[in-house]
């Protein structure tokens, strides 16, 4: 506080009716300390963010003081410390204050430079390829054409490599021609990370398995026991994560989330890896057993801190809209029995409802 550094002893008969009457004997400034010591029946005038003068030991606010000259009349009688900040309040030696796998944000940045730091060592930011393949999809912004649609995947993946601090690289759409495809995988491979959209599946014209393995890919595993997601592979091209993702965007967007989103997390140095996971109770209608683990987008509700999902409707996967206004995934194990309202279901967060 703005005030006077005064002894306590000497302030401690102070009243509203009878006030104590001090010497200023001098100004401490922030970056400008007093150089002298404060004795009996002195007091220093003292700014926010000072150095506390050598006999001081209480600061008494401006407000409770009057001043004449070289003399000061103080009004009351604070507690002794009072308005001073120790040495060491708020960092101690040894006290630890980042730990490895802390992101850097506003406040960890205000408090690397308090303590002097100007360069700290972080994970970098993976460059991120996102390819989108099929003779069906067009750019934004160019007419559709007969049996056409415009390719959202390679936005959606953008923003959730974005989301979770990735930098994403968009290299546009590689029809089914294997040349062609060829092309663009060794553009992508150019980034830290691949994420191609489409053609993983078994048809005559999802090409993207195979050209990846004509690249030098080492096949880490192709289909997952999941719903939907089934057909996506991950793979390694010299040294280098390739995600191949399916092509319907609710089935991208999921996978991109149990696989990607982590793996790019791990790169970045994070100790949390996954999205949290909260216990609901199940609202609306009943979910039926799976073969396979099943991952359903549920709206979430907080009613007096218990939360409640609801599926959303159901809606074709290539309905980019069914995807919009999910707060987070249903898991359901398979193999167990159906699932009725009212009943627990684990949820995968992706935002927590208000």
């Amino acid at each position: 506080m703005d005030g006077f550094a005064v002894r306590h002893e000497d302030v401690k008969r102070a009243s509203e009716r009878k006030g104590v009457s001090l010497t200023v004997v001098g100004e401490s400034r922030a970056g400008r300390p007093f150089e002298g010591t404060v004795g009996q029946g002195e007091a220093v005038r003292i700014m926010t963010g000072a150095l506390v003068p050598p006999g001081a030991d209480t600061v008494v606010m401006s407000e409770y003081a009057t001043t004449a000259d070289n003399q000061v009349v103080l009004f009351v009688n604070p507690a002794k410390g009072a308005n001073i900040r120790a040495r060491g309040e708020f960092l101690r030696c040894g006290d630890t204050v980042l730990r490895h796998g802390d992101t850097i944000g506003p406040a960890e940045i205000g408090i690397l430079a308090t303590l002097g730091y100007a360069d700290v060592q972080v994970h970098r930011r993976p460059l991120v390829a996102v390819l989108s393949t099929g003779d069906e999809l067009i750019d934004l912004g160019k007419p559709l054409g007969p049996g056409q649609v415009f390719s959202s995947n390679a936005y959606s993946l953008a923003a959730q490599i974005s989301e979770c601090g990735g930098v994403p690289l968009l290299l546009g759409i590689a029809a089914d021609d294997e040349q062609e495809l060829l092309a663009r995988l060794l553009e992508g491979l150019t980034a830290d990370v691949m994420v191609t959209s489409g053609g993983v599946s078994e048809g005559r014209h999802d090409l993207v398995k195979q050209a990846l393995m004509r690249l030098g890919m080492k096949l880490v595993f192709w289909k997952v026991a999941m719903k939907p997601g089934k057909p996506m592979l991950f793979g390694m091209v010299d040294e280098k994560p390739v995600f191949g993702l399916p092509g319907n965007p609710g089935a991208t967007m999921i996978c991109f989330e149990q696989f990607v989103r982590p793996a790019l997390l791990q790169m970045m140095g994070h100790q949390r890896l996954f999205r949290p996971q909260a216990k609901a109770a199940l609202a609306g209608q009943a979910i039926r057993n799976a073969d396979r683990v099943h991952f359903l987008r549920c709206a979430l509700e907080n009613q007096n801190g218990s939360l409640t999902a609801t599926l959303i409707p159901k809606l074709s996967l290539g309905v980019t809209r069914s995807t919009r206004p999910a707060d987070g995934l249903i898991v359901i194990a398979p193999g167990g029995a159906a699932v009725h309202p009212g009943d627990t279901v684990v949820v995968q967060i992706l935002r927590w409802p208000a």
